[in-house]
C-alpha cells in the first residue's frame, strides 16, 4: 500500500465533521475533502457575516469570513484583491484555508467556531 499525503486541515476537518455529523455521514466519506471544506466555510460565513461574501460594514472586518485587512494580506489575499470583500468567495476560502492550516484550526473565528463545534 502506498502512503498518501493528507493535509493537516483535511484531518482536522474530518475530525470536526465526524464529531458533528457522525462517522456514517456521506459528508465525512467524501472523496475530496476540499469539497466538504467549502460546506464548512459556507456555514462559518453564514455565522460571521450572514453569508454575505462581499460585506463591508465599516467595522474593520471584510468579506464572508470577516478578515482583518492585515490578516488577509499576511496570508496572500492581496494576490486576488486589496480587500477581502472584493475577492470571490472561492478566493476568500483559499486564504482562509491557509490561515486555518497555519494556526492548526478555526481559532481565527473563535465565536462561530465554538458555535459550529469546529476545532480551535
Amino acid at each position: 500500500m502506498t502512503a498518501r499525503y493528507v493535509p493537516r486541515g483535511a484531518i482536522l476537518l474530518t475530525a470536526a465533521l465526524t464529531a458533528t455529523l457522525g462517522a456514517g455521514s456521506p459528508a465525512v466519506a467524501a472523496e475530496h475533502p476540499r469539497a466538504a471544506d467549502r460546506g464548512v466555510w459556507d456555514r462559518l460565513a453564514e455565522c460571521e457575516s450572514g453569508g454575505n461574501w462581499h460585506i463591508d460594514t465599516g467595522n474593520g472586518y471584510y468579506g464572508g469570513l470577516q478578515f482583518l485587512r492585515s490578516t488577509w494580506a499576511s496570508y496572500g489575499g492581496e494576490r486576488y484583491a486589496r480587500y477581502p470583500h472584493h475577492a470571490a468567495p472561492a478566493e476568500q476560502v483559499e486564504v482562509a484555508d491557509r490561515l486555518r492550516d497555519a494556526r492548526g484550526g478555526y481559532g481565527a473565528w473563535p465565536g462561530c467556531a465554538r458555535r459550529l463545534r469546529l476545532p480551535l
